[in-house]
C-alpha cells in the first residue's frame, strides 16, 4: 500500500507499477479496498499499470480530516484530485458498484480520464441500490448500526443474506478478504468516515439524479459492463445508462451478480482488455 495526501485526507492505493504502460484506475464500492480488483490485476496486470485506491467508505485504515466532504460529489472530487495527485493521464477510469463516475463527468471531473468503464453500478433511481443500499444507508442513521454491521459481516453465512452481500455476489466473498475489509471499522473515526457518506444517501440520490443530465456531454467512449442475473442493480438500469452516452457500448454478462470482478473476473479483463486496446 502506498499513500497520498489529498485536502480530504490520506489516500491510500495500490499499484501495480509498469512504466509507460496504459493505466487502469480502479474503482469500487461501499466497505471493500482496491482487492475486490484483485482477480482482474492479476489478469491484466503484466499489460496495465492497475492503481487501486481505498476511497473512505469503510475498509480505509487511515480516517479523513474532520471537516473532509465525504458526501457522494466529495467522493468524487477525491477521486479526481487522486488522478491529479499521482499525475495520471490518459487513464481507463472503471467503477463497480459505486456511481462516482456520473457526478465526475458532472463536475467535469473527468479531465485525466481517457476511457470510462462502468460495471453494475448505482444509477439514478437506483441509489442507494437495493435492499443492501437502503441497510447500509439505515445502518448509519441508527446509533450503533454500523458497529452491529460489522459483526453481522463477519459471519459467512449473514452476509450472505439479501440485505448484506446476497444479491452483490453470486459466489460470495471469501473470508479472508472480508475479515481484512471490516477491520478498520473497529475504530470510532473510520465508522464516523462511513457513517458520513452512507448516512446522506438521500441528498447523493439528488445530486445523482441531477448529474444523470450531463452524461450526454461526455464524449469519450465508454463500456458498459452488467450482470444479467442480479437483483441489484436492475438490467434496464444498465441499457439506460449506455444509451445516456453519446458514444457507448453495453456488454451483459451470465452468471454473476453486481460485484462482477468477484464472480466473473476473467470475462470482466477480457472486455476491459478489448476496450483500452
Amino acid at each position: 500500500m502506498a499513500v497520498v495526501e489529498l485536502a480530504a485526507g490520506p489516500i491510500e492505493y495500490e499499484d501495480s507499477g509498469g512504466e509507460g504502460r496504459p493505466v487502469l484506475v480502479l474503482v469500487r464500492g461501499l466497505m471493500m479496498d482496491g482487492r475486490q480488483w484483485r482477480h482482474v490485476v492479476a489478469e491484466l496486470g503484466d499489460e496495465f499499470r492497475c492503481v487501486s485506491p481505498t476511497l473512505p467508505m469503510g475498509a480505509h485504515r487511515r480516517p479523513m480530516h474532520a471537516d473532509a466532504d465525504l458526501s457522494l460529489r466529495g467522493m468524487g472530487r477525491i477521486v479526481t484530485e487522486f488522478l491529479a495527485a499521482l499525475d495520471l493521464r490518459d487513464v481507463t477510469l472503471c467503477f463497480n458498484d459505486w456511481c462516482g463516475a456520473q457526478v465526475m463527468v458532472a463536475d467535469e471531473g473527468m479531465e485525466r480520464a481517457a476511457l470510462l468503464v462502468l460495471v453494475s453500478c448505482e444509477t439514478a433511481g437506483n441509489y442507494p441500490p437495493g435492499m443492501a443500499g437502503h441497510a447500509a444507508w439505515l445502518s448509519a442513521k441508527l446509533p450503533g448500526g454500523v458497529a452491529m454491521t460489522r459483526q453481522v459481516l463477519l459471519r459467512p453465512r449473514l452476509r450472505r443474506l439479501p440485505f448484506l452481500f446476497g444479491q452483490m455476489t453470486k459466489r460470495g466473498i471469501p473470508d479472508e478478504p472480508m475479515r481484512d475489509w471490516l477491520e478498520p471499522l473497529k475504530r470510532a473515526e473510520i465508522r464516523r468516515d462511513l457513517r458520513r457518506y452512507a448516512g446522506d444517501a438521500m441528498n447523493g440520490k439528488r445530486d445523482l439524479e441531477a448529474a444523470s443530465a450531463a452524461l450526454g456531454g461526455f464524449d469519450r467512449p465508454v463500456l458498459v459492463v452488467w450482470d444479467r442475473e442480479g437483483p441489484m442493480m436492475p438490467n434496464a438500469a444498465g441499457r439506460d445508462l449506455a444509451a445516456a452516452f453519446p458514444d457507448s457500448r453495453l456488454v451483459e454478462l451470465d452468471d454473476c451478480y453486481t460485484l462482477i470482478p468477484e464472480d466473473q473476473p476473467l470475462a470482466l479483463a477480457a472486455e476491459i482488455r478489448a476496450f483500452a486496446a
